[in-house]
């Protein structure tokens, strides 16, 4: 059951509280007695955490998913800046930002 957030308009009392859903909502203050009760707008009350829970779980495709492409591109990336060290480093010393930036 979900906890909704309650506030008097007329006095300012606030209140959680737990109600199915398919109840009515509440419109009478349990301080003043007035009419004022409304429920509040409020923050969702969880959080997605962990890392590639929309990769492992949603993508699919011919590739595999998106956890093993991203490693593989990785070693291909590390394995071709091995191979090229020498040109790696005439291409930094030839361009004026030192090849550090994204247009080299």
């Amino acid at each position: 059951m979900p906890i909704y957030a309650y506030k008097c308009e007329s006095c300012g009392h606030a209140k959680d509280v737990l109600q199915k859903i398919s109840d009515a909502p509440l419109t009478e203050c349990p301080a003043c007695g007035a009419a004022t009760f409304s429920k509040q707008l409020t923050a969702a009350g969880f959080q997605l955490k962990g890392s590639g829970w929309y990769a492992t779980d949603f993508k699919g495709g011919a590739g595999g998913t998106a956890a093993s492409t991203a490693s593989a591109s990785t070693e291909a990336a590390s394995a071709s800046t091995e191979s090229k060290p020498a040109e790696a480093a005439s291409t930094a010393s030839a361009t004026p930002c030192g090849g550090s930036c994204a247009c080299h």
